[in-house]
C-alpha cells in the first residue's frame, strides 16, 4: 500500500515501553522481499557491541501479509548474507564470516527473518507480530525460537482507511435499479488464483447481469489463457472470460478506500479475500470495508472465516443467506457453493428480493454501528496490548532462564 503506516509501528514501540526494543518491518509496507525488511527505529545500544545486543528484544512486524516461512527458510548462504546485510559484513568482517562458515551454515536455516539483524538476537527469541490464526507457518516460526504476537492488524488499518464511511449519508441512498452483487475482482495471480474459477462460475450460472464486477485478462504480466496455476482445481476452460466483463482500472491501493457509487448501486458485496485455498484464518481490510459501509456480504475466504468475524462480535446473514459454504473445507466445493447461493438469490422475484435485502440491511446496519463503536475499536487495541505484554514477559523469562 502507498498509504503510510509508520505511526502504527511507533505505536508498537510505545506499547512495549522499553528501551531495548528493536523493530523491523517491511518498507515499502506489504513487501515480501527480504531486502526490504529493515530496522524501523534505531536501538540505543552501540551497533558494534554485539554482546550487549544479544539481550535486546527484536520484533518483526509481519502483520500485513500472510506469513510465508518457506520463502525465507534455508535459502541463504554466506555470500547472500553479506549482500542482504552489509551492516553485518562491515561490523564483523567478511573474513570472520567465512572463517565461521560451517557454524553459520548450521545456524542459518533456522534464522529465517532474523538473518537481517546482523547477529542481533540470532540466539535469543524474537517477537513476530502477525495477523493469522490456525497457521502452520506460525508453528514453524515458533519452533525456531520466535514468539508469536497475534492481533487483527487490518482492523486497525480499516478503522483509519474507512473512517469517513461513518458519516457518509450517501451510502444509504440506493439507486432505483441496483445490481444484486458487488464484486471487486482485480488481481488473480498468487494466492488469488481462485478468482479465475469464480469468474468462470459467474458465467456458467448466468450471473454477470446481476453483478457489478470487473475482470482483467492480464495480471502481473500474466495472461490467464497461458497462465499455469499452482492449484489445478481452479483451472478454467472458458478462454473468453474478458468478453463478459469490463476491465478494471483500479490500482493496487484501491482497497484502502471505498466507492460510494458502488455501494449505492448494489445490494450484497461478495468479498474476495487474499487467502482462499489455504487453512489459515487471515482476514484483511477487504472483509471490513462492507461492514464499515453498511453493506451485507458473502465472504469468499478460507473456511471458518465467518466464525472468525463472529468472534469479534459481528453478525452474519444466516438464515437469509445460506452460509454453509463457510464450513466447507474443500476450496473448489466452497467456491461452487458460493456461486450456487448467488444464483439462488438472483432468481428470486422482486418482492422476494425486497424482503431479503431489507432483512440483510438491518443486520448490516448493526455491524456498521459496532465497527465504529469506540468500545469495539478499544477491544482490538486491548487484544494487541495484552498479547504484546505476554510476549515481552515470555522473552524476559527466556533470557533470565535460558532453555
Amino acid at each position: 500500500m502507498s498509504i503510510p503506516l509508520d505511526r502504527l509501528y511507533h505505536f508498537f514501540h510505545s506499547l512495549c515501553n522499553r528501551k531495548d526494543i528493536v523493530i523491523y518491518c517491511f518498507n515499502p509496507h506489504g513487501s515480501k522481499n527480504l531486502v526490504n525488511l529493515s530496522r524501523f527505529k534505531p536501538h540505543t545500544n552501540d551497533v558494534n557491541d554485539y554482546k550487549n545486543q544479544l539481550c535486546n528484544l527484536v520484533m518483526f512486524c509481519h502483520d500485513q501479509e500472510p506469513l510465508n516461512y518457506n520463502l525465507y527458510a534455508g535459502c541463504i548462504g554466506i555470500n547472500d548474507l553479506c549482500g542482504i546485510n552489509p551492516e553485518l559484513t562491515d561490523t564483523i568482517g567478511k573474513n570472520t564470516l567465512i572463517e565461521n562458515q560451517q557454524l553459520l551454515e548450521q545456524l542459518i536455516p533456522k534464522l529465517n527473518l532474523k538473518i537481517v539483524t546482523g547477529g542481533l538476537n540470532w540466539i535469543a527469541p524474537a517477537l513476530l507480530i502477525h495477523s493469522e490464526k490456525r497457521s502452520i507457518n506460525l508453528e514453524q516460526y515458533q519452533n525456531d525460537n520466535y514468539i508469536g504476537v497475534y492481533y487483527w492488524c487490518h482492523a486497525l488499518i480499516a478503522k483509519d482507511w474507512y473512517r469517513y464511511a461513518e458519516y457518509d449519508i450517501d451510502l444509504d441512498k440506493k439507486v432505483a435499479d441496483t445490481k444484486d452483487f458487488l464484486i471487486y475482482n482485480r488481481a488473480w495471480t498468487g494466492t488469488r488464483e481462485y478468482r479465475l474459477k469464480l469468474t468462470e462460475l459467474l458465467i456458467e450460472h448466468e450471473l454477470p447481469i446481476f453483478c457489478r464486477t470487473w475482470f482483467n485478462p492480464v495480471d502481473q504480466d500474466n495472461d490467464y489463457r497461458e497462465y499455469k496455476l499452482k492449484n489445478s482445481v481452479f483451472e478454467v476452460s472458458n478462454f473468453v472470460l474478458e468478453q463478459h466483463f469490463e476491465a478494471s482500472n483500479a490500482p493496487s491501493t484501491s482497497s484502502a478506500d471505498y466507492n460510494t457509487e458502488d455501494y449505492q448501486s448494489t445490494q450484497i458485496e461478495v468479498v474476495l479475500e487474499t487467502l482462499f485455498d489455504d487453512n489459515r484464518l487471515h482476514l484483511t481490510e477487504k472483509s471490513l470495508r462492507p461492514i464499515a459501509c453498511g453493506q451485507p456480504f458473502i465472504l469468499a475466504a478460507t473456511y471458518g472465516s465467518l466464525d472468525y468475524l463472529k468472534s469479534y462480535g459481528f453478525e452474519t446473514f444466516a438464515p437469509w443467506i445460506d452460509e454453509t459454504y463457510d464450513t466447507i473445507q474443500n476450496p473448489i466445493q466452497r467456491l461452487k457453493a458460493i456461486a450456487q447461493e448467488m444464483k439462488r438469490i438472483s432468481k428470486l422475484n422482486l418482492d422476494e428480493k425486497h424482503r431479503l435485502f431489507k432483512q440483510l440491511q438491518s443486520i448490516a446496519k448493526r455491524n456498521k454501528e459496532k465497527f465504529f463503536n469506540p468500545q469495539w475499536q478499544n477491544m482490538i487495541l486491548e487484544e494487541l496490548r495484552c498479547n504484546l505484554t505476554l510476549a515481552c514477559d515470555q522473552f524476559d523469562q527466556t533470557i533470565k532462564y535460558p532453555l
